[in-house]
C-alpha cells in the first residue's frame, strides 16, 4: 500500500496526461498537491520542510533549467525573426537531389543540432516542416524525425537533462555525459541506417548509401563521446551534429548518390554566399564558442567566471545542502548574450529583441509552470521518503536485474512529460537509491543514473507531446495514431537493447 501511495503522483500523471488528456501544467500542479498530501500525511513530512522542498524545486527550475529553455527558444525565434532560418534552409536543401541524403542531413544532422541548441520539440517540428516543404511525404517527414530525435534527447538543449541529473544525483556531469555517450554508442551508429531504411521504404533504401550512413553515424558518435569526456554534456550533441552535417555535405559532394528512384525535383533555391551563410548561423556559432571557451577546457576563464556564484541554504532538513546559483558561467546567460550580439549583426534592434524575448517568455508560461511543478514534486517526493519507498520496492521486485529496468523507467518519465529533463528530475534520485540497494559502487550508481537519460531517448519517440508537435508541424490532422503506431515499433527494441547495455555494462563499471 505504501508503494502505491509513494507512486501516486506518477500514477496520476500517467492517468491525467495519457487518458484524461489534461493540460500538462494542471496535471503537474495536481501531482505536486498529491505528493504534499502523501508526504505529510503518510511519511510525516513537516510542513516547513515541505515548503522548503518546494522552494528548492522552484530555484532549480528557474536557475538554470528555465533560463536555458527560454534562452534557447528565444535564439531559435530570433533566427525566424531575422529570416536567418530561411537562409539555413536554402543551404541545406542545395546539398543533394537524393531524398535519402536530404533526409539524413536535415533530420539527423540539422535535427540533432536543433536538439542540442534549443530542444523542446524544435528538433522534430522544424526538420519535419522543412522536409514536408521540399516535397517529402508529411507522415514520412515526421517519422524519420522521431527516429533522428531519439538519441540526441539524452543531452537536450545545451546538455540540460544531464546537468539537471547531475544536480539531482550529486554526480559529476562529465561522468554522466561520458556514460550516456557509451550507452548510446551503438544506437548513434545505427540511427542513420534506420532513418535511411525508413526513408527508402525498406532495405532498398540502403542502396548506394553505405558510406553515407557509416559516415553519418561515426561523425555523430565520436565527437559526442570526446566532448562528453573532456568538456561535459553542454556541447556534445551540438559538436556531433556539426561534424555530421559537414560529413554528409562532404560525402554528398565527393561521392554523390545518384539513384533515380529516390531523386528529388530541383528546389530552385537561392544560392547562398559564404558570408551570408556565416551571418545566418552566427547565433549558433557564438553559442558554441562562448560555451567552449568558458568551459573547463580554458581554466583561467572558467575559474574567473565561477567566482560569481552564491550558495543559499533552502532545504534545512535531513539530506539538504545549500543550493548554488552560478550567475555568469551558466549556459542560459551565455546563450542570451550570443543571441543579442548575433541578432544585432543580423539587423534586429535591441528593442525588437527585447519584445521578442517577452513574447517568448509569454509563450512558454505554461511550460514554465509545468516544469516548476514537476521539479517541486520530485523534491517533495525525495525529501519525504517517497522516492526511497519506490526504489526499495522496485529492487525487492527485480533484485539484481533492476538495471535492466533503469532505461525503461527513464523512458516512462519522458513518455509522461515529453521532457528528458523532467524524467531525470522525477526518477534520477530513485535510480541512485535503487542501484545503492543492489550494492553498486559509486561509479556503478552513476552508470545506472545515466541510464535514465539514455531511456529518455526511447520515451521521446512515443511521447504524445512529441507526436503532437510533429503532427502540428506538417498540418496533418489525425496523424497522431499512425505516427504512434510507427514509433512503438522502434521504441520496443530500443528500450530492450538499452536495458541489456545497462545491465551488462554495470558488471564492467561496478
Amino acid at each position: 500500500m505504501d508503494f502505491l501511495l509513494a507512486l501516486s503522483p506518477i500514477l496520476w500523471l500517467v492517468l491525467a496526461l495519457s487518458v484524461i488528456k489534461m493540460a500538462p501544467w494542471k496535471a503537474c500542479v495536481a501531482a505536486l498537491i498529491i505528493s504534499l498530501g502523501a508526504g505529510m500525511g503518510v511519511w510525516g513530512m513537516q510542513p516547513n520542510y515541505a515548503i522548503e522542498a518546494i522552494l528548492e524545486g522552484v530555484a532549480l527550475a528557474c536557475w538554470p533549467i528555465l533560463l536555458v529553455i527560454v534562452a534557447a527558444i528565444f535564439t531559435y525565434n530570433l533566427t525566424l525573426h531575422t529570416k536567418a532560418m530561411d537562409t539555413i534552409k536554402d543551404m541545406l536543401t542545395s546539398v543533394s537531389h537524393d531524398k535519402r541524403v536530404l533526409i539524413l542531413l536535415i533530420a539527423w544532422g540539422f535535427g540533432g543540432f536543433l536538439e542540442g541548441m534549443a530542444g523542446f520539440g524544435t528538433a522534430v517540428a522544424v526538420p519535419a516542416g522543412m522536409l514536408a516543404g521540399i516535397g517529402i511525404n508529411p507522415i514520412l517527414s515526421v517519422s524519420v524525425c522521431l527516429i533522428a530525435n531519439s538519441v540526441p534527447t539524452a543531452y537536450g538543449s545545451i546538455g540540460i537533462p544531464l546537468v539537471t541529473l547531475a544536480n539531482v544525483t550529486g554526480f559529476d556531469p562529465m561522468q554522466l555525459a561520458t556514460f550516456t555517450a557509451i550507452q548510446l554508442g551503438v544506437l548513434n551508429l545505427l540511427c542513420p541506417w534506420l532513418i535511411t531504411i525508413t526513408a527508402g521504404g525498406g532495405m532498398k533504401g540502403l542502396r548506394g548509401m553505405t558510406m553515407m550512413c557509416l559516415g553519418a553515424g561515426l561523425a555523430f558518435c565520436l565527437p559526442e563521446f570526446v566532448l562528453s569526456m573532456f568538456v561535459g554534456p553542454e556541447l556534445a550533441v551540438v559538436a556531433g551534429a556539426i561534424v555530421t552535417m559537414g560529413t554528409i555535405v562532404f560525402l554528398a559532394k565527393k561521392f554523390p548518390v545518384d539513384d533515380p528512384e529516390f531523386a528529388m525535383p530541383s528546389q530552385g533555391g537561392t544560392s547562398v554566399s559564404t558570408s551570408k551563410g556565416i551571418n545566418a548561423c552566427l547565433p549558433f556559432i557564438l553559442i558554441f564558442l562562448f560555451l567552449l571557451f568558458t568551459s573547463k577546457l580554458v581554466p583561467p576563464v572558467y575559474s574567473f567566471l565561477m567566482q560569481f556564484k552564491s550558495s543559499v541554504p533552502i532545504y534545512t532538513g535531513e539530506g539538504g545542502a545549500p543550493y548554488t546559483f552560478v550567475w555568469v558561467d551558466t549556459p542560459g546567460v551565455l546563450i542570451l548574450l550570443a543571441a543579442f550580439i548575433a541578432g544585432s549583426k543580423q539587423g534586429a534592434g535591441f528593442g525588437e529583441m527585447l519584445a521578442l524575448l517577452g513574447r517568448t517568455i509569454n509563450g512558454l508560461k505554461f511550460t514554465m509552470l509545468t516544469i516548476i511543478a514537476v521539479i517541486a514534486t520530485a523534491k517533495v517526493m525525495g525529501y519525504s521518503g517517497m522516492t526511497n519507498q519506490i526504489a526499495d520496492t522496485a529492487v525487492a521486485a527485480t533484485g539484481t536485474f533492476y538495471p535492466t529496468m533503469a532505461a525503461f523507467l527513464g523512458s516512462v518519465g519522458t513518455y509522461i512529460t515529453g521532457s528528458a529533463t523532467s524524467s531525470c528530475v522525477l526518477f534520477g534520485k530513485l535510480q541512485v537509491m535503487a542501484s545503492q540497494a543492489i550494492g553498486a559502487s559509486e561509479t556503478g550508481q552513476a552508470w545506472v543514473a545515466a541510464a535514465n537519460a539514455t531511456g529518455a531517448c526511447a520515451g521521446k519517440m512515443i511521447s504524445p507531446l512529441t507526436i503532437a508537435i510533429g503532427s502540428a508541424a506538417i498540418g496533418v490532422k489525425g496523424a497522431d495514431a499512425q505516427l504512434l503506431a510507427f514509433a512503438v515499433k522502434i521504441y520496443i527494441p530500443f528500450v530492450i537493447f538499452m536495458g541489456a547495455v545497462v545491465y551488462f555494462g554495470l558488471a564492467v563499471v561496478g
